[in-house]
């Protein structure tokens, strides 16, 4: 039997600590009785330590709703790494043991390709496999950057310092992915309120202006004479018009959800003059932080620097080859980055002082943390310039057809007069 205690609403794990939320336990009492229990706490390791030392045995987390749809969507086809990161750092900082929390986060997955991956780990590790081997055989699911991660984690015994750092370097990607999306929503929807404006100007109300012209006798500018013309042909075959609008955007999104071809569409939009440089920053931006990650978890420099090479476009990796043949000879990472054009000067600074240091991996963070900084000004000036460009193009597209429809009226007027 299973009881239900509520403190309060559920809201999502945090990933850091400070403002207080309610996290919800699917927990086991000392009475055998399984029950749910909401903590307000500032984080979910406090909310299972609360419990342990009640006397009760955690089961698992329950997520909120929130967090069941979006691995409900999001789930069919890739597993949440960084949600299970999370909880598995917050149930091993509970003193839970590897094969514990692994256990409980099973139990409670609900989403059936993340329970199926949890259970080959989980029955693995029974078998005696070291963890990080278990995750290399799952690559689909686990990249490399992360197993080698854990692997490094594993020689030191400092593993939920690792998933941390993982944790950390994945949200701060994610804030840059998100604040990209949120930037492009804006265009996105002038782009479609226009369309849509352009569309019924052309195809419901021209066609009614033609008549009035056609009985006037007169002749009408060409320009005009073409808008009729589409108009009439947009007017009389309405449904093939909705047919090919519907039928593009239905291409349009089978080739966004087709990775390669996804891929292929973002790197020709890259290659514009206007983006071509920034998106390689964001590139470098990555491969710095990536780096950072690896060597603070033990990785060697040319090792690491071969692992995150994906990271870059194909034109980098080809420079980070010799890059890295540079280092492996015994060149310093700043002069090998410096000579393949792969560091930019503030970057090239900041080894420089990591180097002397002896803080390469916390210089190379501050690096990409100061790239990613500067792209998110770059995206906030972007998206602010596009906006008032976007709203005047499609003014003034809105305002030549309706000049061109009038542009009849006045003629006619002039001629009466």
């Amino acid at each position: 039997m299973t009881s239900v205690e509520h403190t309060g609403q559920s809201t999502a794990i945090p990933t850091t600590a400070g403002q207080a939320s309610t996290i919800r336990l699917r927990l086991l009492g000392p009475d055998g009785e399984e029950r749910i229990q909401a903590f307000s706490v500032t984080s979910a390791d406090e909310a299972i330590r609360r419990a342990t030392s009640r006397g009760q045995v955690v089961l698992g987390i329950e997520p909120d709703s929130r967090q069941s749809e979006a691995r409900g969507h999001k789930g069919r086809r890739n597993f949440p790494l960084l949600l299970f990161s999370q909880e598995l750092l917050a149930l091993l900082d509970a003193g839970l043991n590897l094969t514990e929390a692994l256990a409980t986060l099973h139990t409670k997955e609900q989403q059936p390709l993340a329970a199926e991956v949890l259970g080959q780990v989980l029955q693995a590790l029974r078998e005696g496999r070291n963890f990080s081997d278990v995750l290399g055989s799952l690559s689909k699911h686990f990249p490399e950057v992360y197993v080698a991660t854990i692997r490094a984690s594993e020689r030191t015994g400092d593993l939920p310092r690792a998933l941390a750092r993982y944790i950390t370097y994945q949200l701060q990607f994610e804030a840059i992915r998100k604040k990209l999306i949120s930037a492009s929503i804006y265009p996105v929807m002038l782009l479609a309120v226009g369309g849509f404006v352009m569309l019924f100007l052309l195809g419901y109300v021209v066609p009614r202006f033609s008549a009035v012209y056609q009985s006037s006798g007169r002749e009408l500018p060409w320009l005009s004479s073409i808008m009729l013309v589409i108009g009439k042909i947009i007017y009389d075959n309405w449904l093939l018009a909705f047919l090919a609008i519907v039928s593009s955007l239905a291409g349009f999104g089978w080739l966004l959800a087709q990775p390669a071809r996804r891929q292929r569409l973002l790197d020709a939009v890259l290659r514009l003059p206007w983006l071509a440089v920034k998106s390689e920053e964001f590139r470098l931006s990555r491969f710095y932080r990536a780096v950072s990650l690896l060597l603070s978890a033990g990785i060697s420099l040319p090792r690491a620097m071969g692992m995150v090479s994906g990271l870059l476009s194909m034109a980098q990796q080809e420079k980070l080859r010799i890059a890295k043949q540079a280092v492996e000879h015994g060149q310093s990472l700043s002069l090998a980055l410096g000579s393949a054009h792969l560091a930019s000067p503030v970057a090239d600074s900041l080894i420089k002082v990591g180097e002397r240091s002896g803080q390469l991996a916390e210089m190379l963070e501050r690096a990409a943390r100061f790239h990613d900084e500067d792209f998110a000004r770059w995206v906030d000036w972007a998206s602010k310039l596009l906006e008032p460009m976007l709203m005047t193009i499609i003014g003034l597209v809105i305002g030549v057809v309706v000049v061109l429809m009038y542009l009849p009226i006045f003629e006619l007027a002039g001629g009466l007069q």
